[in-house]
C-alpha cells in the first residue's frame, strides 16, 4: 500500500440500477429491496440468489422507466389540449412509488391506446379549428362558377376533404408549423375548380408532411436531451453514493471527514481526512471521474528525523485503513482497482497549502516589522 494512491472505482449493477430506481421515485441515493438483497448475495457469495435478485431490479428498473416515458408523454397532450382548447380526456399520471413490476407494465399497456386516442382527437380538434375558420365566411369561388369551364366542386366536399388531412398533423405541432398549414388551406377560399381544389389540397398535404417531420426531429432532440439530463442526474446520484459511502467507511474507521465531502466543493474538489491523534497530519482525497486520488499531507514542515520517522509510522496507518475501508466498499457494491501507489517513506511529505499560506503570511509579517525596526 502507499501514502500516495490513485484507484479506479466502480459500482455494482445492483447499485446502479438501485439508484436509477431511487431516483426516479424521488428517493435519496440509496439501496433498498432487491438491489441491497444482490449485494448481501454478492457479499456472501450466493450466485444463485445475486442473479435472480439482480434480475428483478433489472425487469423493476426497465418497468419504471417505460412508465416515466408515459408519463412524460400524459404530461404533453395536456400540455397540447391547454394551448389549443380541446377538452380531451387525458388521464392522470401514474404516482410510480410502491408499484411492482407487474402493476408498471400493465398500466403501460392499457394507457397506451388510450394516448393513441386522445392524440388522435387532439389532431381533429386542431383539424376542425382550421378548417371552421376557413369556411364559417361563404367563400366566392365557392358559391359561384361564373367564368369557370367547370363548376366548383361542393363546398362540404372540400371541407370534408381537407379535415381528413388535416388530421394527419400532429397535435404538438408549433406555432409555425400550423400557420404555414393553415395558410396553404385558406387557398381552398378562392378555388373554382376540382383541379384547383386538389392543387391545394396537395400542398396542403406537403406542409403537413414537413410540418410532422419537424415535430419529429424535434421530439427526437427532446429525448436526446432527456437522455442527456438522465444521465447527468444518475452520475450525480453515483457520485454522492460513492462520497456518502466513503464517508461512512472512514469515519467507522475513527477519521473525521470535514465539510465540504458531500458536494465535493471545498477547495476545490478536495476534502480533507483527519484523526484526532494526528495534529500534524491529514490525507486529501478527491473523488471525480470515477477514480479516487488520496494523499497524506503535513500540517506544518517537518523538522527533524523523530518528524520523519512519525511521517512513515502516520503513512503505514493510513494505508492500513484504506485497505480496510476499500473492504468496507466493496460490501457496499463499490470496486476499487489501485493503479499506481507510493510506498511510506519514499518521499518527503508534502505540507499542506494552509499551512504554507499561513507560514507565507507569517513570513512577511516578520519582514515588515523588521523593516520598520
Amino acid at each position: 500500500m502507499s501514502s500516495g494512491i490513485d484507484a479506479d472505482i466502480a459500482l455494482d449493477a445492483a447499485v446502479v440500477l438501485s439508484l436509477g430506481m431511487n431516483r426516479v421515485l424521488g428517493g435519496g441515493a440509496g439501496l433498498a429491496g432487491r438491489g441491497a438483497e444482490a449485494l448481501a448475495a454478492l457479499a456472501a457469495g450466493r450466485a444463485e440468489a445475486r442473479a435472480a435478485a439482480l434480475a428483478e431490479v433489472e425487469t423493476h428498473e426497465r418497468a419504471l422507466r417505460e412508465a416515466v416515458e408515459r408519463n412524460a408523454r400524459i404530461a404533453a397532450l395536456a400540455e397540447t389540449r391547454a394551448k389549443i382548447g380541446a377538452d380531451a380526456a387525458v388521464p392522470e399520471p401514474l404516482d410510480l412509488a410502491g408499484r411492482s413490476p407487474e402493476e408498471l407494465t400493465a398500466w403501460c399497456a392499457a394507457t397506451d391506446p388510450v394516448l393513441d386516442e386522445v392524440e388522435r382527437s387532439l389532431s381533429e380538434h386542431l383539424a376542425a379549428q382550421v378548417s371552421t375558420q376557413i369556411f364559417e365566411v361563404p367563400a366566392e369561388g365557392l358559391q359561384s362558377g361564373a367564368g369557370r369551364d367547370a363548376p366548383p366542386p361542393p363546398r362540404e366536399d372540400v371541407q370534408e376533404h381537407l379535415e381528413r388531412i388535416m388530421a394527419r398533423l400532429l397535435p404538438d405541432a408549433g406555432e409555425a408549423e400550423r400557420r404555414a398549414v393553415a395558410e396553404a388551406a385558406r387557398l381552398l377560399a378562392g378555388i373554382g375548380t376540382p383541379e384547383e381544389a386538389e392543387g391545394v389540397l396537395q400542398e396542403v398535404r406537403l406542409r403537413i408532411q414537413a410540418a410532422n417531420d419537424r415535430v419529429r426531429e424535434r421530439r427526437e432532440e427532446e429525448r436526446r436531451r432527456a437522455a442527456e439530463r438522465d444521465a447527468a442526474e444518475q452520475a450525480e446520484a453515483e457520485r454522492r453514493y460513492v462520497l456518502g459511502s466513503i464517508t461512512a467507511a472512514f469515519e467507522d474507521l475513527g477519521y473525521e471527514v470535514q465539510a465540504g465531502f458531500e458536494t465535493l466543493t471545498a477547495e476545490d474538489g478536495t476534502v480533507t481526512l483527519t484523526k484526532g491523534a494526528w495534529p500534524d497530519h491529514s490525507v486529501r482525497m478527491r473523488v471525480d471521474d470515477a477514480h479516487v486520488r488520496a494523499s497524506m499531507v503535513r500540517e506544518r514542515p517537518a523538522e527533524s528525523e523523530d518528524d520523519r520517522r512519525l511521517d512513515v509510522e502516520r503513512e503505514r496507518e493510513w494505508c492500513e485503513a484504506f485497505e480496510a475501508a476499500r473492504a468496507r466498499l466493496a460490501d457496499a457494491g463499490i470496486r476499487s482497482d489501485v493503479g499506481w501507489r507510493l510506498e511510506p517513506g519514499v518521499r518527503e511529505l508534502p505540507v499542506s497549502e494552509g499551512a504554507r499560506q499561513t507560514r507565507g503570511r507569517t513570513g512577511q509579517r516578520e519582514r515588515s516589522r523588521e523593516r520598520h525596526k
